[in-house]
């Protein structure tokens, strides 16, 4: 079987996005695939969402935040970036999604767009509500672990 020509082949745009949710949550490409596949699905119907042919390519997770790359066809870039914005939560836990750029190439994407964020984090003790708690510090984020899951703090709220 030959291959279709250049100028007949389907072009793609390649969005560099970000997610974000509490530390403890696990994050995996097939949960995030899915919720893209409903959300789209919900807000386009079935052949706008298939006409839109949205893949999740690599999924790098840690420590509540993780990177992907979502390939779209061109012209679906709009639609593709209300899709994402539609997503709330994957499985059963909320999320934040960002996108961070759009790029022609897999290659360009990853090298603008994604920095290898996921994994960059630690933890500390602070003093939350008068108590010793552990949280969990990402650039000047902390997500102090309590008795009914995490609480969002910033720098600001322990000076």
């Amino acid at each position: 079987m030959k291959h279709l020509p250049k100028h007949l082949r389907p072009r793609w745009r390649y969005l560099a996005v970000e997610i974000e949710t509490w530390p403890d949550a696990s994050l995996n490409r097939g949960a995030f695939q899915r919720e893209l596949w409903y959300a789209a699905q919900n807000l386009f119907g079935d052949s706008g969402s298939a006409d839109a042919d949205l893949t999740v390519l690599g999924f790098d997770s840690a420590d509540g935040i993780a990177e992907t790359i979502v390939r779209a066809r061109r012209g679906y870039v709009d639609e593709t970036r209300a899709a994402l914005a539609c997503i709330d939560e994957v499985g059963s836990d909320p999320v934040g999604v960002r996108v961070r750029g759009v790029s022609g190439t897999v290659r360009a994407c990853s090298e603008r767009y994604l920095h290898g964020r996921a994994g960059i984090s630690q933890e500390r003790d602070v003093v939350f509500e008068n108590e010793s708690r552990t949280a969990v510090v990402r650039n000047s984020l902390l997500d102090v672990r309590g008795p009914d899951g995490f609480t969002g703090a910033t720098q600001l709220d322990f000076e």
